[in-house]
């Protein structure tokens, strides 16, 4: 089976949500492209998709909250990956359902795994994604469970592959 996947869906990656903005204005979008690239200084990689509001708060403020989702908020995937910012405040609606806490001064999920706050070194063009090479300035442990990953959205058809 894994001979009919393409080289990069062979292995499962885990699924994060950002938490970009600043000021009351805060966005928060799924991305699977992030990855840890140096441990002295801790830094990751994080590729967004252009066009969306989360990379266009990200321009503006350049620290980010990127939290690694746990296995049973799968239900997330439909508000913060297949809805624009730009169309509905996500916030607001994970709000009204509690599912948000407060984190050096920006929301997150309550439920997530853990979270990191990252700041923007470099920046690079990597096709229909913007690249960000960033610091990791703080972490925390929130939650035990298991990390959602991309195989697990495809077997539950969440998502197409």
């Amino acid at each position: 089976m894994s001979l009919r996947k393409k080289p990069w869906n062979r292995t499962s990656q885990p699924v994060y949500a950002t938490c970009s903005g600043s000021e009351g204005d805060f966005n928060m979008h799924i991305i699977s492209y992030a990855t840890p690239i140096s441990m002295q200084p801790k830094q990751y990689i994080v590729g967004i998709y252009h066009g969306t509001k989360s990379l266009e708060l990200i321009e503006k403020n350049p620290v980010f909250i990127l939290q690694l989702l746990d296995q049973q908020q799968s239900n997330l995937i439909q508000l913060l990956g297949k809805q624009s910012g730009r169309s509905i405040n996500k916030i607001e609606r994970l709000r009204k359902r509690k599912l948000l806490s407060a984190w050096n001064d920006y929301p997150v999920l309550t439920d997530a795994l853990s979270v990191l706050q990252l700041k923007v070194s470099s920046t690079l063009e990597g096709g229909d994604h913007k690249v960000f090479l960033c610091e990791v300035m703080a972490w925390k442990n929130l939650n035990e469970g298991t990390p959602l990953t991309l195989d697990y959205l495809r077997e539950k058809k969440i998502i197409r592959g």
